[in-house]
């Protein structure tokens, strides 16, 4: 499970979108006048929920090593909500009057391209695995 390079992956995706609630996306002048206003993770409920389902996500594709057919689809999934959430993280952004993205909202960058080179690593174990069986 842990020599797997996709665990690896996986458990960076699950790293940076639980370092999320830490760190800052955007910080700025919000609407309501407060200056010194830093957008997190936890500052919605659905923000915090998709966050926490991504999170978890990543975690739990790493336990279903025996299930690589499955773990596909979860990445893929992951990548999807991982765009729902910048979208979400988009839409709260316009609520803003003046401001500027944090370094840290690279991040999210990095989720998405952890679920996508884990679901890489796992086609191509499956591959090899398809292989190893033709020569049997």
């Amino acid at each position: 499970m842990i020599q797997r390079i996709q665990s690896v992956w996986l458990l960076l995706a699950s790293a940076c979108a639980f370092a999320t609630f830490k760190f800052s996306y955007y910080s700025g002048t919000n609407a309501k006048g407060l200056s010194p206003y830093e957008l997190k993770a936890n500052e919605s409920f659905l923000l915090m929920l998709t966050t926490v389902v991504v999170g978890g996500l990543a975690l739990f594709t790493i336990f279903l090593y025996k299930k690589r057919n499955l773990q596909i689809p979860l990445c893929v999934l992951g990548i999807l909500l991982e765009a729902l959430l910048i979208f979400l993280y988009y839409r709260e952004v316009n609520t803003f009057t003046k401001g500027t993205y944090s370094l840290t909202a690279i991040l999210h960058s990095i989720i998405v391209l952890a679920f996508f080179l884990a679901a890489r690593a796992i086609h191509k174990d499956q591959k090899m695995v398809k292989d190893s069986d033709r020569l049997r």
